[in-house]
């Protein structure tokens, strides 16, 4: 039995997938109801947190994708209040900033002769003597880079993000975060030879400029939802999803919910898209999934993070959008500095807003410490870093993001897999979506991409697109190339999947 079509589709989560779904199922005249947790903000992660005026971005948003259907809807949602920046980020490490991606001149200059030659060997050693089949981040990036490189550049970083060793973090990770840098191209370029690589090998540049909000990534999702509910869609706010039932009779879901008043009910679906974690999902499902697909959803694991804001006088001491910090000395991993982000996010402009984010788990000393120590301890290392004096500090604020990142130990795609084929066979009409809702670290547009591709298909009744190819192979450092073939860095555009 088909399920009936005046029922709802329900999206569980109002972050970049699920109301991009909502907006797009709203546009096509379906029926929708978008559930958000959040009492307050939609936008998941790539919401706008306020305080006293101050916007705040969290964990940086850059507006750029390589598809040109996500560009056009971030045109089409916010037609006139996106803004665009250049790209300035650099790497702090050991009292000396870097420029990122880096510049040979300078890290040579910065690192000393003696430095820099131990890391042209230690390169050449591996590009020599490579590891074969690299099973964790640690070999990966060595093969890449050499050990040297990797241990000044990458190590101490990614350990902080990730709270674990980078031997037990997944090859995986790095494949799809930094497969596109290459040592030798990148001296190449830096040292102004690239005009004598054939366009075969041509080098493309990382993307100097980006697109953004004026008021930060919560107002186009802001206006995503507000378009969503004129064109007929609904959004509930305060409402988390307990339970999803599937009756296999009559192919038709109910959504049981609680609301931020304590109050229970439950919503009749023709179809489910959840970008609610993964582990949730799976572990919420009526009849129960299998042991092993509940085995597989409860290893899966998550970090999470928080961000000080820190408001002080503006010295012009940080003109980047993000710092980021490769000192084990201080536990701040990255600083965000939202003037440079926009203007407009700062009231005041005598004042600037720096951001420092905290990677940790949900309920370790981090997380749980009072938001007054959080603060002194921001002030603290901003003070150590050199970025600030401490008589311009004025005030600030704690924000605490909860799953943030889905965490790719050794086990992950093994139990990804797992939980793949468990809802493919015995949940139709059960979608999957976005970052932390099908367990891929994607990037905002490839959470975007997941829903516009969950839509076709449920608008055309059938599977053409397979969602969990999205970003699969896809590589973190964005250039500015335009075509798909032989260029590095490029963002993966999926296709229709094979019959």
């Amino acid at each position: 039995m088909a399920p009936p079509t005046d029922s709802p589709i329900v999206v569980i989560g109002a972050g970049p997938a699920g109301l991009t779904a909502g907006y797009l199922l709203a546009q096509r005249g379906l029926p929708v109801v978008v559930l958000e947790s959040d009492p307050d903000y939609v936008g998941g992660i790539s919401r706008t947190a306020t305080y006293k005026g101050y916007h705040f971005d969290i964990g940086g948003h850059r507006f750029f994708s390589k598809s040109a259907q996500i560009e056009n809807l971030w045109s089409e949602i916010l037609p006139a209040d996106l803004l665009e920046r250049p790209r300035s980020s650099r790497i702090y490490y050991q009292g000396k900033f870097y420029s990122y991606p880096l510049k040979a001149g300078e890290a040579l200059r910065n690192l000393g002769a003696i430095q820099a030659g131990r890391c042209l060997l230690s390169y050449l050693k591996r590009r020599l003597f490579p590891i074969r089949r690299p099973k964790n981040l640690e070999e990966w990036v060595s093969n890449q880079f050499g050990r040297r490189l990797y241990e000044i550049f990458f190590q101490t970083y990614t350990e902080k993000v990730w709270g674990m060793k980078c031997t037990e973090i997944s090859a995986d990770w790095a494949a799809q975060r930094i497969k596109g840098l290459s040592l030798s191209k990148a001296i190449l370029d830096a040292c102004g030879l690239k005009r004598w690589v054939g366009q075969e090998g041509s080098i493309k540049t990382l993307i100097h400029s980006f697109r953004y909000p004026r008021l930060g990534p919560g107002m186009l999702w802001n206006a995503a939802a507000e378009k969503m509910q004129a064109m007929g869609g609904r959004l509930e706010m305060g409402v988390t999803m307990e339970r999803c039932r599937f009756d296999a009779a009559s192919r038709t879901w109910t959504v049981d919910v609680v609301g931020a008043d304590g109050r229970r009910r439950s919503l009749p679906a023709r179809h489910v898209i959840s970008s609610a974690p993964l582990r949730d999902l799976v572990l919420g499902l009526d009849p129960a999934a299998s042991p092993a697909a509940r085995a597989a959803a409860s290893a899966l694991k998550y970090r999470d993070f928080l961000t000080v804001a820190v408001i002080l006088r503006d010295r012009g001491r940080m003109h980047d959008n993000w710092i980021y910090i490769h000192d084990p000395g201080v536990r701040v991993g990255r600083i965000q500095n939202f003037k440079s982000w926009s203007p407009e996010m700062v009231p005041h402009p005598e004042t600037a807003c720096y951001g420092l984010e905290y990677f940790c788990f949900e309920g370790d000393n981090l997380w749980t410490s009072p938001d007054e120590q959080l603060k002194a301890l921001a002030v603290d290392e901003l003070v150590k870093l050199g970025l600030a004096d401490r008589v311009d500090v004025l005030d600030g604020c704690v924000v605490r993001q909860r799953k943030a990142y889905p965490v790719y130990d050794d086990r992950y795609k093994a139990n990804v897999q797992i939980i793949k084929q468990e809802l493919k066979t015995r949940f139709p009409g059960l979608h999957a979506i976005g970052r932390n809702g099908m367990h891929q670290y994607n990037n905002q547009d490839h959470s975007m991409m997941t829903a516009c591709l969950c839509v076709e298909n449920i608008a055309h009744g059938d599977e053409r697109f397979d969602l969990w190819k999205v970003n699969e192979d896809a590589e973190y450092h964005e250039d500015a190339g335009t075509s798909n073939q032989g260029a590095s860095g490029l963002r993966s555009v999926p296709t229709a999947a094979k019959p």
